[in-house]
């Protein structure tokens, strides 16, 4: 089985075997010692342990997953005079759309309230920490000391410095090459090691779910319901609505042109659930299709496939709000600012691969004092949410990249507007190529 189906068979056998031991649990049709040997050895024993140690592995990769997507990414800027200025007008756009996608996802949150009705608890109990001023979160960005920051898991310190450091590479010569080289062949093992884990979530989501249920029972799954659908709803408001009239302000171009000629990228996004694999494809549509010269699309959106994840950021500012009322945290409006803070910063060191959100979505959580162990509220349905969103991150780099090439006038703005002959797209002009690439 490939890995959509295999996390979707583990969060229905978790389902099915929560939804069971509570059931036993309450209609006492089994005795009272048999259900607290299986309590005491499967639920808090063997599934517990395994769930907190995929936990644990998310964590882990945290840091040095945004260290080094961040110093590849801003490294590739360059020194060049025009391409600086591209560079920044490309990164303010994308940076504005992510932070336009987290505040909608956590306005049309807070007015559907997915999680309000679940009132989760813990064994522990929850003490949320108290929020700063604005001052003082602004002041603490920056870090005095980065490798303390790393260790203390200060994201937003880490983001900064990352940042710094990959400007720093991308104007050293000969010795940021160097750099950058060694740079990017650590974020190939670190992307490995992504892969990895997330062909591991599959037992992850089978023994979170499992625990979660043998202690909720079936009311949960309407709760999860109303989870998805809210970053449904979200995902299609931004990704039809937001980026439409972006184009149509920014350009003057038709949006149902534009939709119609990604179509193949978004198409393939969704079946590949990440960015990077798309990419390809997503050049070739910007080139052939929108009419985006090579020396933007070159540019725009391989920058995109690493810092542009509104698609993970509407996820992100969802699932904060749905955990939060889960438990019945009230995080606050400094905590909601933090929240799109970090979600908008964390974007830009999130990599283009299958289901890295729910890693940086523990970042996001530890920097509002939200329980980490939330993720396994979302984790089972998250994959089917991962296919939409990525699509929506794909037509967000190309939506950038026909806006930038329009602003330097390397748009062709015919081939945007000529729509014939659709149904007969040919990646690269040929029929043979274009099999091997589907």
């Amino acid at each position: 089985m490939n890995l959509t189906t295999r996390i979707l068979t583990g969060m229905g056998l978790g389902l099915l075997l929560g939804i069971s031991i509570n059931w036993l649990n309450q209609s006492s049709f089994m005795s009272a010692a048999i259900m607290e040997w299986i309590q005491w050895t499967l639920i808090d024993g063997v599934l517990d342990v395994i769930g907190t140690i995929f936990i644990a592995s998310l964590k882990l990769l945290v840091v040095p997953l945004v260290f080094v997507s961040l110093v590849c990414g801003c490294s590739e800027l360059g020194s060049n005079t025009r391409m600086g200025g591209m560079a920044l007008r490309t990164l303010i756009l994308y940076m504005f759309t992510t932070a336009i996608a987290i505040s909608l996802a956590l306005f049309m949150a807070n007015i559907i309230n997915p999680g309000v009705d679940m009132n989760m608890t813990t064994e522990a109990v929850f003490n949320p920490k108290s929020q700063p001023s604005l001052k003082e979160v602004l002041i603490n960005i920056f870090p005095t000391n980065p490798i303390q920051a790393m260790a203390e898991g200060n994201m937003l310190q880490i983001i900064v410095f990352s940042i710094l450091m990959g400007v720093a590479v991308s104007r050293c010569g000969e010795a940021g090459k160097k750099v950058s080289q060694i740079f990017n062949s650590f974020n190939e093992v670190i992307m490995k090691m992504v892969v990895i884990l997330m062909h591991l979530a599959p037992y992850g989501v089978f023994c979170m779910l499992t625990k979660l249920f043998a202690s909720l029972g079936f009311s949960a799954i309407a709760d999860l319901a109303w989870y998805f659908f809210t970053v449904v709803l979200v995902l299609l408001l931004h990704g039809l609505g937001v980026y439409s009239l972006l184009l149509v302000l920014l350009t003057r171009l038709s949006p149902l042109a534009f939709f119609s000629n990604i179509r193949p990228a978004m198409l393939f996004a969704f079946s590949t659930s990440s960015s990077n694999a798309t990419l390809p494809v997503t050049l070739n549509v910007a080139e052939k299709r929108l009419g985006v010269d090579n020396s933007v699309a070159s540019f725009t959106l391989p920058l995109g496939a690493t810092i542009n994840m509104d698609g993970t950021a509407i996820m992100q500012g969802v699932a904060t709000v749905f955990i939060a009322q889960a438990f019945s945290v009230d995080i606050g409006l400094i905590g909601y600012l933090t929240v799109i803070l970090t979600a908008t910063l964390a974007s830009v060191g999130t990599a283009g691969v299958p289901g890295v959100g729910l890693i940086t979505l523990a970042m996001v959580l530890q920097q509002v004092g939200l329980p980490v162990e939330g993720i396994a509220l979302i984790l089972g349905v998250d994959r089917l949410l991962d296919m939409m969103r990525t699509a929506v991150n794909v037509a967000g780099d190309s939506m950038v990249s026909t806006v930038i090439a329009n602003h330097e006038k390397l748009l062709n703005r015919d081939l945007f507007q000529d729509l014939s002959d659709r149904d007969e797209y040919q990646p690269d002009g040929s029929l043979a190529q274009n099999r091997e690439i589907s």
